[in-house]
């Protein structure tokens, strides 16, 4: 990373930084989630299952960090109604705001396609590799206002059924969103009525195209979760699971982090498939690194998981090495842009705003984020690559279930 990075880029993405009503997703860095253009709405808060306590710590912490789902449904809204992404779901978790609401930044509007579109993918090669005719597993850490679970319960994909989605999240998040599968038509044609399996459980079923897939919320603190702990209700220990932290693991501390994704893998069997999926920062200490982490500390947002696992190789290391998962990938999300997405959707994309003229900005910003995964198991494969059948330049957008048409 060179050391004369313009002044250009940090003083604009530091103002914008400094004037944002909500704090972004990550110290270190701008969070492609994040970034906004100069109109907003206002997003429902997402919670990140539990937090690290740094200055400004503690219930507050908590709440702020919570209150980063606001951006990342907003940005999610941006690029739906740009046309980057379809999803019908978007809007629900949007609330109304006077004039244009959503519109975001063109380089943050790409990002939140990369973003989306690299984990769809991933998370479509773990059930394309699983036997559909059984359960299979999700398991979404810190989920919020995510809608995943709801595209993948209308895709016509004939690998997405049989699913345990499972979301975790802080029970004043995990309320809202049951408030809102109860109180929306649209999601009460999809989905049943949830039912209360006990004071922090809730599951609902899907209505329609793949009726054996059901959703499972959990009220709980993430960091209850520990190798000793009693496993989540109707978790199965047997099923082929998934676990995904989009920018979620990466508020706890190290120690933490690693006792949530031990109480997984302590509790599933040894023999059964088990994935990983997270996105997360990274390279905190080159010079754009630096900058945005002094922006944001100075707003008392901690990210500990960052400095712990500042590189790519990092990230393996710690999936294979502290997770125990056999094998372990990672891209960056401008590799990925420029790897996973075909040309002919490259250009697509590019045409929705007329281009992007940013593009040494992108560089550097989608190179400080990674998506890392990894796998265990017999039959499970997860390797992605432009060569692959499951990356979009073989399969096409369409395909994936972050283009699911309304």
């Amino acid at each position: 990373m060179p050391d004369d990075i313009p002044k250009l880029w940090v003083t604009r993405y530091s103002e914008e930084l400094r004037t944002s009503p909500v704090c972004m997703s990550a110290p270190s860095i701008p969070n492609l989630l994040s970034l906004r253009g100069a109109s907003r709405g206002r997003g429902r808060g997402r919670g990140r299952g539990g937090l690290s306590r740094g200055p400004g710590s503690g219930g507050s912490q908590d709440s702020t960090i919570q209150g980063t789902d606001n951006d990342a449904a907003v940005s999610r809204l941006s690029a739906v109604e740009l046309g980057y992404l379809s999803d019908p779901f978007a809007r629900l978790f949007v609330q109304a705001a006077p004039g244009p609401a959503t519109r975001r930044m063109p380089i943050i509007n790409r990002g939140t396609y990369t973003r989306t579109t690299a984990i769809d993918m991933l998370i479509d090669r773990f059930l394309a590799t699983t036997d559909s005719s059984r359960p299979r597993q999700i398991v979404s850490l810190g989920a919020g206002t995510d809608t995943r679970p709801l595209r993948l319960f209308i895709s016509p994909n004939p690998t997405h059924r049989n699913i345990a989605y499972h979301e975790i999240d802080f029970p004043s998040m995990i309320a809202r969103k049951q408030a809102l599968l109860q109180s929306t038509p649209q999601l009460r044609s999809l989905l049943s009525s949830p039912t209360q399996l006990s004071p922090t459980t809730w599951q609902t079923s899907s209505l329609i195209t793949n009726a054996n897939n059901t959703l499972t919320l959990h009220a709980l603190d993430l960091r209850s979760l520990t190798p000793a702990s009693t496993p989540l209700q109707t978790l199965s220990l047997t099923a082929p699971t998934l676990l995904l932290s989009e920018c979620c693991l990466c508020y706890l501390t190290p120690a933490e982090a690693s006792a949530v994704l031990s109480h997984f893998t302590a509790n599933i069997s040894s023999s059964t498939p088990l994935a990983l999926v997270i996105y997360e920062p990274i390279l905190p200490d080159d010079p754009f690194g630096r900058t945005m982490t002094a922006n944001l500390a100075a707003r008392g947002i901690t990210m500990p998981t960052v400095p712990a696992y500042p590189t790519r190789e990092a990230q393996e290391k710690r999936v294979r090495e502290e997770v125990g998962l056999e094998r372990a990938r990672s891209e960056t999300v401008d590799t990925i842009w420029e790897l996973w997405v075909p040309e002919q959707e490259k250009q697509r994309v590019d045409r929705l705003e007329g281009g992007l003229d940013e593009v040494e900005e992108w560089r550097l910003l989608a190179g400080h984020y990674v998506i890392v995964w990894g796998w265990r198991g017999h039959g499970l494969d997860m390797e992605v690559s432009a060569e692959s059948e499951t990356a979009p330049s073989r399969r096409g957008s369409e395909d994936t279930i972050g283009r699911v048409s309304e």
